[in-house]
């Protein structure tokens, strides 16, 4: 990326107002804003891309018990992960302007971010656009949580968003034997076999998934990656063989629900079938496995260059469009990652 000088001011979007049920354009506004001169600490970066995640509606929604994010009021800048070239540092900064950077002041074309806040990328993945793809909650939960073993029968829920789109292929790069996605479209699914290292896809609003899960791994389930929560995550447990791994990654269920606010996604579980049949149920969180990033890093960079995986995703051209992008995800309307060319 060529460097640039940073204007006098930047854009940014902010939230507007606090959405009843799920949010649409009316409740964001884009604002200019002063860009100040960095000073000591600190490096102004020009965002080439940034990640638009379903997380958002939570931080709107004011569910965020737990979480270590903060809650978004209204007139607050949105947030999230972001990659670009540093524009402008103040003299002795560890950073140069045109190092490419990743940080989480996304949602701005211009960002004056904390430098210990920013990671250079070097040259581990092929282009800096890789760096937001989520692969490394897939990877990380279907290591360390699912364990998955050569000859595994694998289940991702949800496997046409940003997580699933990608794991997939990494459950089958791990060795398992047979991967099965869930996804709301026909279209989708056709593309997640035809792609993405899926043996067979449910959908959502057809039949009961327990009925359909039963027709395509009469024999059970070994380990599961749920991003979704609710009737899925009941459906896979009642299918899982003895001792099987199911990691949770995610409450799309929830977060993408009209009557919620995004902070909740009640499921029915059989503690009964949990215990007897031996089965763990753990949440992922990257905090706890530190050193899973790098380890993903470079194995995604290898696999990237060896075309054995890709990173599916959507490209938005125009941080105007940011809104309608986020509106859009939670309408199911992309595949994998969404992301943002201010």
């Amino acid at each position: 990326m060529p460097t640039t000088v940073p204007p006098p001011t930047g854009r940014e979007v902010r939230l507007a107002a606090i959405p009843e049920g799920l949010p649409t354009q009316e409740h964001f506004a884009l604002a200019e804003t002063p860009l100040p001169r960095p000073t000591e600490g600190q490096v102004v970066v020009r965002n080439s891309h940034f990640l638009v995640f379903p997380g958002l509606r939570t931080l709107i929604g004011g569910e965020t018990d737990g979480l270590p994010l903060p809650l978004l009021r209204p007139g607050d800048a949105l947030f999230g992960p972001a990659v670009g070239e540093v524009a402008a540092a103040p003299p002795g900064s560890p950073l140069r302007p045109g190092t490419a950077v990743s940080h989480m002041s996304g949602w701005r074309d211009y960002a004056l971010v904390p430098d210990a806040a920013c990671t250079p990328l070097g040259d581990v993945l092929p282009e800096p656009v890789a760096h937001l793809a989520q692969g490394s909650v897939a990877y990380g939960a279907l290591t360390r949580l699912a364990r998955i073993r050569p000859g595994d029968v694998v289940l991702v829920t949800g496997a046409a968003g940003a997580v699933g789109s990608l794991a997939g292929r990494i459950a089958r790069l791990l060795g398992a034997a047979k991967v099965i996605g869930t996804t709301g479209s026909p279209a989708k699914a056709a593309r997640l076999v035809s792609e993405l290292g899926y043996d067979a896809v449910l959908l959502r609003g057809t039949r009961p998934f327990d009925e359909q899960l039963a027709e395509v791994a009469p024999e059970g389930i070994d380990a599961v990656l749920d991003t979704v929560g609710g009737e899925q995550l009941t459906a896979a447990l009642g299918a899982a063989r003895q001792g099987a791994r199911i990691a949770l990654v995610g409450t799309l269920s929830g977060q993408l629900s009209p009557r919620r606010a995004g902070g909740s996604a009640p499921a029915e579980i059989d503690t009964f079938r949990v215990v007897v049949k031996g089965l763990s149920l753990q949440g992922y969180s990257g905090a706890d496995h530190p050193d899973v990033q790098r380890e993903w890093n470079s194995r995604f960079g290898d696999w990237l260059r060896s075309g054995e995986i890709t990173f599916p995703h959507t490209r938005i051209p125009g941080i105007e469009r940011a809104p309608r992008a986020l509106r859009e995800l939670i309408e199911g309307r992309h595949f994998g990652a969404v992301v943002v060319e201010p």
